[in-house]
């Protein structure tokens, strides 16, 4: 039985994408990357903002169409199944079934379920015409089929479950580079965010599971660690009593195989001194960090329920840059958040040219159901927000290039991602740059590189987000 898995979203959803593969591989089931070859597919899904559900409707839909030809079963799984499964059901009716985020290990008996209902149908007779009628794929069939099913799948675990899998995941990174879960879920409530009413609160998968994780990893070939979650800083606190974060990197670091450590989403008031340390002697943590402001501005702070101000960020991007002078800070925000101003937009501009984040993206406001902001008064117009964000991509632009000529000239440590053989240049990272998020180094070199190596590249260009370089004999690892 052939089974197909399309992730779609956050690398929190791909690793449980990858974990529910590693389940369904070692139930003996085969999977595949080719969409007409699959007997069931499992979609993934994103529900985070506005544009994500769309992505995720428009697969769940295109996914469908396959029912014409060999699919027997559609399962869609992930945050859109965790918030919005009776409506989806409903509306598309090829959806076999539906599963919760915190019911993901569970994705081999809902697969069972599924065949136990097909080979429960009340007589040859009736199976006949349901085949006969399965060739037009009526959508009247279909709904009738999938109401039985629904009520054959069990309801959704509990929203703060955690789903604890022991089986090897199967990695899809396909690269040396893969990302390693570390906690579900959030308890900081922002009013824009709708992420613990679908993924419940703050949980921390145990150490000694990260460490077994961690080593599987590195012996399939995997240099690059990425730790990832909701926020990684407060790693620990449900389990341990106190934020470890720095103790989890200290253990990872002592894995043969894996050569960096990368760490994402670090809110800034749960940095702690231990955190900052750990960046300033761990030999495998990378000097990166993605620290999510949002904004600058007390006020607006306030109203989207974050727990800190305009002079706690500056103080611990100050500690960080003190104490690691190459620290990359990447940090996100949002563009048009209800009752934001011209003023407070400026102020915000003033700021990121004060800060000079190494890498900054932005989003306009995503007015997001049930949420309390949606309900906020001021509204921003799509079109101010779309303005507001383009004018700090443009500011951002000219930080990044200025910090990108201070390279020119410099050896760095490059991780190799792969050729380009029609302009006969490899491509690869450098510490600051994050996969999927930053950007890259364009190598020349006169002889053939891997995939996954770490080499030295003098730099000779650069460019807002990427960089040129060159290897010479005399400068390769």
């Amino acid at each position: 039985m052939n089974i197909l898995m399309v992730s779609l979203g956050c690398d929190k959803n791909l690793c449980d994408s990858e974990a529910m593969l590693g389940l369904l591989k070692a139930e003996g089931y085969n999977i595949i990357n080719e969409e007409a070859e699959a007997d069931i597919v499992i979609v993934n899904t994103c529900s985070f903002i506005h544009d994500a559900m769309e992505e995720s409707i428009n697969t769940i839909l295109e996914m469908a169409r396959l029912k014409e030809d060999r699919l027997k079963y559609l399962i869609v799984a992930g945050c859109l199944a965790q918030r919005f499964k009776d409506e989806i059901t409903k509306e598309i009716p090829e959806i076999d079934a539906c599963l919760g985020i915190g019911s993901i290990d569970r994705i081999g008996d809902v697969i069972r379920e599924l065949f136990e209902v097909e080979c429960s149908k009340e007589s040859d007779e009736q199976e006949s015409k349901a085949q006969e009628s399965a060739k037009n794929k009526s959508t009247e069939h279909n709904a009738v089929n999938n109401v039985n099913i629904q009520k054959k799948i069990k309801k959704f675990d509990d929203i703060n479950r955690l789903p604890l899998i022991d089986t090897d995941k199967v990695i899809t990174s396909g690269t040396f580079m893969g990302y390693l879960k570390i906690a579900e879920g959030c308890d900081k409530h922002c009013t824009y965010c709708v992420i613990p009413k679908i993924r419940g609160s703050f949980r921390s998968v145990p150490k000694e599971r990260l460490i077994n994780e961690a080593s599987y990893m590195a012996k399939q070939g995997i240099r690059e660690l990425v730790l990832v979650a909701q926020e990684c800083t407060c790693y620990g606190v449900d389990l341990y009593g106190k934020k470890v974060l720095h103790e989890l990197i200290h253990e990872l670091g002592l894995i043969d195989g894996i050569e960096w450590i990368r760490v994402l989403y670090c809110y800034p008031e749960e940095i702690t001194e231990e955190l900052i340390d750990a960046f300033a002697n761990e030999p495998k943590l990378l000097h990166y960090i993605d620290m999510p402001l949002q904004h600058c501005e007390d006020k607006i702070l306030a109203r989207m329920g974050r727990r800190t101000d305009k002079a706690s960020i500056k103080n611990v991007i100050a500690r960080l840059r003190s104490k690691i002078p190459d620290m990359a800070i990447r940090t996100t925000l949002i563009a048009g958040f209800p009752g934001e101003t011209q003023e407070e937009h400026e102020a915000l501009l003033e700021f990121i040219d004060e800060m000079e984040f190494d890498r900054l993206g932005v989003f306009t406001y995503s007015r997001e159901e049930g949420t309390p902001a949606a309900g906020f008064e001021n509204q921003v117009n799509e079109e101010t927000a779309l303005l507001w964000k383009n004018e700090i991509m443009e500011l951002q632009q000219e930080i990044s290039l200025d910090k990108h000529i201070e390279f020119v000239g410099k050896i760095m440590k490059v991780i190799v991602e792969g050729y380009i053989p029609e302009e006969d240049v490899y491509v690869g990272r450098t510490y600051r740059d994050a996969a999927g998020i930053d950007g890259f180094v364009y190598i020349h070199c006169d002889y053939s590189l891997i995939s996954g190596d770490i080499v030295d590249v003098r730099i000779t260009e650069a460019a807002p987000y990427d960089l040129i370089g060159e290897i010479k004999d005399e400068f390769t690892e």
